[in-house]
This record gives structure tokens, sequence and C-alpha cells, in this order.
């Protein structure tokens, strides 16, 4: 929760032990102590959520045998709400808390335990002693069997790798702990020690991965002006599927799929992962929306900036890839095709302003249903549409003197550095008027706070280029559906999309297709072959049990597929501004 300094509890001593003697069954045991109490009332909460990740995860569903002892004798500790339980201690100095955690889920933002190693993401692990969240603590690891290494960007207590210090619970949520026989490599970024440590094997070359990270890391830092870390962990899941990551103050976990390695384009898509999780160093974990921080660990906290703290992180990523030179320009420019083409093949696009997609990611962004697609957008995606956006028509109007680089660093030094605060969204436009000489209402009432189509043109053509749609000529009929079949061979209806021939004549998500024209179907892939836009068909589902056919007129696809070109004969202002963008 926030709290200010007047209000919060004076410093107490407190000290975790975290061990393991059940790791098979997924299992962390907890013992928790604290000296110095003052107070007559101890509340102790789980935190609901964790920063990087908007939902409310409900951490506390995981605790079990939760016990508070004063001078080795229980003392009663009820639950007065979903994370928070109290304990008399008017005339103490001391309690022992003793817990377990369950840990079963894989995922970057979530605990998992087992006989190979553990990873710790604290803030499902740590309870807290409420209005002491700027308290130190000491956390030592008892491993489990032969596990021989902790990997974390915790400072360790007299060199000893099993004990960690946090100078507060801020800093101690934003530090994951990984603890087994993790693969470790590192190397130096001008004083920046960094670390990687591998979890689950995988074909990975250690040396290039060095290489390739200390280029991303130094492009990103240069455009801050300095690195804020002493050192900074990557903590990597290799696992037989893997995606995502999370950002920390100091570290960051990475899911991977650990043969993509092995291939240009999953290796692509790792370094890219890196850069995305990397530059949140600045933007998000630094340079910040007002709201998120201090944070409060009971609740949503809410923003309408992701976009900027993701999105324009997405697109910094491929940015920070491309002025490495460690692939060609064609590359970046096939990924932000694929930008444009994930937001305007979505219905949502229509529905949804990239504001409201940051302020509703909590009960939108990680909830998503089966019309989800037709209702919502990704701040992710049109966020970094709009960071492409903004930085050419900086680049433009400044006559290459700037780029959103400038507007970066102007508000990490004036808010983070300067001010000590996060921004406003008012702030953050006054930034991006500043470099790009202009007023932007009407940018922001066309794109962040409205619904308007995206003038790609516009802004490609700044650098000269424009976009093509490679799927303008074709006929081709949609029904407007996905598909999945059934291990009995069942073709299932899993998502229909708005204003498709389906959704206007009423094919439904969990319909059972069962056949076309008559004809039984046992394979979702080619479901009107041959058929041509205002066809119709009479399409059989069993809904609910009961056989229903359904008269379908066709309609032509309506999907997009664009592709960057440069255009013909580009102007000499056009190229100064390609070269300025793209780093030639």
């Amino acid at each position: 929760m926030n709290v200010n300094a007047s209000k919060a509890q004076p410093l107490s001593d407190i000290s975790y032990t975290v061990s393991f003697p059940e790791a098979q069954a997924h299992y962390a045991e907890i013992e928790m102590n604290i000296t110095g109490l003052k107070q007559n009332t101890l509340d102790l909460k789980m935190p609901v959520w964790t920063p990087g990740s908007y939902l409310v995860r409900e951490f506390a569903k995981n605790i079990e045998a939760f016990s508070a002892s004063i001078n080795g004798k229980i003392v009663a500790s009820p639950k007065i709400n979903k994370n928070t339980w109290r304990i008399a201690t008017k005339g103490v100095a001391a309690v022992t808390i003793k817990y377990r955690v369950y840990a079963n889920e894989v995922s970057v933002r979530t605990s998992y335990i087992d006989v190979t190693h553990a990873f710790l993401s604290t803030t499902g692990i740590f309870i807290y002693p409420a209005n002491m969240l700027h308290s130190p603590s000491t956390i030592t690891i008892t491993p489990y069997s032969n596990w021989a290494k902790v990997s974390t960007s915790l400072e360790m207590v007299n060199g000893n790798p099993f004990v960690r210090h946090s100078p507060n619970f801020d800093i101690l949520f934003d530090s994951p702990i990984e603890v087994g026989n993790q693969d470790i490599f590192g190397f130096d970024v001008d004083g920046v020690k960094y670390e990687v440590c591998m979890y689950g094997g995988g074909n990975y070359d250690k040396e290039r991965i060095k290489k390739d990270m200390h280029a991303i890391i130094q492009q990103e830092a240069a455009i801050f002006g300095e690195n804020p870390n002493k050192h900074y962990t990557f903590i990597i899941h290799n696992h037989l599927r893997g995606g995502g990551g999370i950002e920390h103050l100091s570290s960051t976990v990475l899911g991977i799929s650990r043969d993509n390695y092995g291939s240009e384009k999953g290796y692509q898509g790792f370094l890219g992962l890196v850069a995305h999780e990397h530059f949140h160093l600045w933007n998000v974990k630094r340079l910040r929306p007002i709201v998120l921080g201090p944070f409060d660990y009971d609740n949503e906290n809410y923003t309408t900036n992701l976009w900027i703290a993701e999105g324009f992180t997405e697109y910094y990523q491929e940015i920070a890839v491309r002025r490495t030179n460690l692939y060609p320009p064609e590359n970046y420019l096939e990924q932000i095709a694929n930008e444009f083409n994930v937001l305007e093949n979505l219905p949502g696009k229509n529905v949804q302003t990239v504001a409201e997609s940051s302020f509703d990611a909590w009960i939108k962004g990680y909830r998503p249903n089966e019309n989800s697609n037709n209702t919502t957008i990704s701040y992710y995606t049109k966020g970094a549409i709009i960071g492409m956006m903004l930085d050419l028509e900086i680049i433009n109007n400044s006559a290459q003197k700037h780029n959103l680089d400038d507007v970066m660093k102007y508000m990490y030094v004036t808010y983070y550095k300067t001010k000590k605060r996060g921004y406003t969204d008012a702030e953050f436009k006054k930034g991006f008027e500043m470099f790009a000489g202009k007023k932007l209402d009407d940018f922001y009432k066309r794109y962040i706070n409205g619904l308007d189509p995206v003038d790609y043109n516009k802004y490609l053509g700044y650098a000269g280029y424009k976009i093509v749609d490679e799927l303008a000529d074709n006929n081709d009929a949609a029904l407007g559906i996905t598909t999945g079949t059934t291990a009995a061979k069942k073709v299932m209806v899993t998502s229909v999309t708005r204003g498709t021939a389906a959704y206007i004549d009423g094919i439904n998500v969990g319909d059972e297709i069962t056949a076309i024209d008559g004809n039984p179907i046992s394979d979702g892939s080619n479901l009107i072959t041959g058929k041509r836009p205002g066809d119709k068909i009479q399409v059989t589902v069993n809904r609910d049990g009961q056989s229903v056919t359904l008269p379908v007129t066709l309609l032509k696809s309506n999907r997009v597929k664009y592709k960057v070109v440069p255009v013909d004969s580009p102007s000499a202002q056009q190229l100064a501004v390609r070269t300025k963008w793209l780093s030639l």
C-alpha cells in the first residue's frame, strides 16, 4: 500500500528463511522473524499482483499452514481479509511467522518449484508487514538437495550467495530469485556487470549471446546517457514451449522455447525479447507513469499510459536491434509491417482506444476471451505503431536534428532523476511537443483517445516508404471463424470475427460444425474450398446437443497483409529522414 513517511511504522529487523523440504510437491516453506516491534497490532500482507503484470492474481490463495508465535508459543493470527493476517503485539518486541507456499505455475510472473530448481517470483512468496514497505530485510535460502547456485539482483551478505539483502520491500518485490544448478555466464558493458542464468538447457551459443546482448545493451544505454545499475541479471527459463518476459528494476525473467536459438528467426525473436525487457529498466521501472510507484500492492494501479510504458518498449526492442546492424533494415521493416497487420486485422481497433486499452489492462488485457479480438486491442501493438509515428514526425519536423530518443532521455532526466517522480499524461505530451515543434492535440484526439484509422503512408512517407496490401487483389471468400479439432475429431468454433459472414448469420463460439451443404465435416481447415463471395451455404452445427442448420452468405475476406516498400524516386529529405530513423 502507498504509505506516507509520516504514517510509516518505525523500522523493524525483518528476516526470512526459505527452504524446500517438499520441492517434489512444489512447496516452499517460509520462516519470517520480525524484531523491534513497537505497535499494539501487526498486520501482515501478501501482495495481490506483481508489478509489470497488470492483473490481480491473488497470491494469498497459495498460502497454507500460516502460524505466528511469540516466545515460542503459538498465538492467534486471524485472517481479516483475503490477503491480511492480524496479530496482537502489544508489549511484544518480536514475532515469528511460518507458512507454506504452493508454487506450480510455469510463467515469468509466477513462482514454480520442483526438484530441478526453484523460481521465486517474490510478490507471491514474501508476506510483508503493513506500513513497513520501507523496511530492509534479509533473505536466507536453504537449498534443496544438491542445488548450488542462486541468481538474483539482490546483494549478497558477507559474500554468501545464499544470503541476500533488500533495502526495502519495493526492491524485494522487484527482485526475483532463481535457485538450482542453472548455467551461469556473464559479461561487462561499460562497467556494469551482467549475469545470464539459463535454466532448462537449450541450443544456445554463449559467445554469440554475450556479443549480441552486449551490442543491444550499449545501444539502449546510449539513448538515456547512462546505465543506472551496477549489475543486472537475466533469468532465462528454457522450456519445450515458452514465451514472454517481465521486467524488474535490475533484472528480468524471460521464457524461451529451448530450441529457438537454432534458427535465425527464433534467435532474432530471442534478441527482441532481451531488448524489450532490458529497455524497461529505464522505461517503466524508472521513467514511469505517476501511479506506478510507490505501488499499492492491495489493489489495481490504473494508468492510461501503458502504450508508452509497454508500447514504446515494443517499438524500441526492434529499433535497438536494428541499430546494432545484426540484421539488415529489411528485417525491421518486415517486423513493423507485422505490427500493422496485427492491428488492422482486429475488429477491436474500431472499438477500444489505446488509452482505454491501457486503463483496462486489469480487466481485459490479461483476461482475454473468445470475443476479445472484436472488442479490444493491445497497447503493445498500437503503442509500438504510435512510437514509430511520433519518431518519424519528430525526425521530419526537426530536420533530422531530433528523434524519439530525445523525448525519452528528456523525460527520464526531468522526472526520474530531477523531480524523482513519475510523469502525467499531460507531461509526456508536452515532451513530445517540445521535440516535434508542434502541438499534438489533434494527434492525441485521433490516435490516443480516438479511433481514427492510422495514416501509415503519411508517416512512412516522411522516410520515403509506403504500405502495399499484398491481399488487395484477392477475391477469396471468408466464413470468419477459427476452429479447433478435438481428439474425437469434432470441429469446434473457437472464435467468430465481427462483421463476417459467420457473425452476421449466427454461427456461435462453441458450436460443433458437423456439415457444410449436407457434407459431413471432420477437418476444419477447408470448410469453404472452392466457394466465392456471395455464395450461399448451409452450415449444420451441433449446439447444446441439438442439430441446427444455418443459411450463411459468404463474404469477401477483409483481411489485409501489408508490406513496407520504398516509394519511387524518394526525395533528399525523405532519404535523410530514412537514414536518421533506420541508422543507415
